[in-house]
């Protein structure tokens, strides 16, 4: 997912995330790029939004850049892809990247609430699992609208942590833990929130879809869970000894391959009217 703050987390999962470890950040990143839900969300959402050649497209925290490379090669060979992200880490990862690649996808500093460029100069606008990180959402969204041309589309794709499923585990205590996942989050229920967000922008809706991340029971993210199990022992929804009781079930359920853990994520494709 991409990063639109790099010295101010906005939300208790960016603040566990935010590391100086580039290596990590860009590691987790590289993870979710090979994620079946993410590349199925993906392909829709590029096949909904029918790039051409020519057009001027912006990525909006756009990350390692990896996406970025994605949309450049749609609008070649006289477009243009731009990726705003905000830590000059992540933007040089996809600098280099990009170089390595021969990819014409370039990168500037920006942050989604006050994006760097003037009004309706893009054709395209994406933005991929930022708005959950943000605490003024509906801001970063009237900014993607100023810089569409009259005709332009946007693309925003986001999880609803409210859609989270882990099993097995007593049903109780895996609530109690979930519901760190909306504690967690600046703005937890993205995913509902982005057709009316668009819309309140002056934007005409044009497709929406969705898709569960179903987590692999050999790569589990444990440290989300254990972030999860945290908050809901500080907020004194679970015990230690349940949460640890918890994690035990969630552990042995993973080394059997039985273990289900996701969250849904949505994508709303809307334009500008001309």
């Amino acid at each position: 997912m991409g990063e639109t703050q790099d010295t101010r987390p906005t939300s208790e999962f960016h603040a566990r995330n935010f590391s100086p470890d580039v290596g990590r950040r860009v590691a987790a990143l590289d993870a979710q790029d090979q994620a079946d839900g993410v590349r199925r969300l993906r392909a829709w959402t590029q096949s909904a939004l029918a790039l051409r050649p020519g057009e001027r497209v912006i990525d909006v925290g756009c990350g390692t850049g990896s996406q970025t490379q994605v949309l450049a090669a749609a609008v070649e060979p006289s477009g243009d892809a731009l990726g705003i992200e905000a830590s000059p880490a992540l933007r040089e990862v996809a600098e280099q990247r990009a170089e390595a690649a021969g990819s014409p996808a370039r990168f500037r500093d920006g942050d989604a609430l006050a994006l760097p460029l003037p009004d309706a100069t893009a054709d395209v606008v994406w933005c991929e699992r930022v708005l959950q990180h943000l605490s003024e959402p509906d801001r970063a969204v009237g900014e993607m609208a100023r810089v569409l041309r009259p005709g332009g589309r946007v693309a925003l794709i986001d999880s609803d942590w409210a859609t989270a499923l882990l099993h097995p585990g007593d049903p109780e205590a895996v609530a109690a833990l979930m519901s760190g996942a909306l504690t967690a989050a600046a703005n937890p229920y993205s995913g509902r929130r982005l057709l009316g967000q668009l819309s309140a922008a002056g934007l005409v809706i044009d497709d929406q879809g969705s898709q569960a991340l179903l987590q692999d029971n050999s790569t589990v993210q444990w440290p989300l869970v254990r972030m999860m199990g945290e908050s809901a022992v500080r907020r004194g929804r679970l015990t230690e000894a349940q949460r640890e009781r918890l994690y035990e079930e969630l552990a042995d359920a993973a080394q059997r391959g039985a273990l289900h853990m996701s969250v849904t994520m949505f994508a709303v494709v809307a334009h500008r009217p001309a």
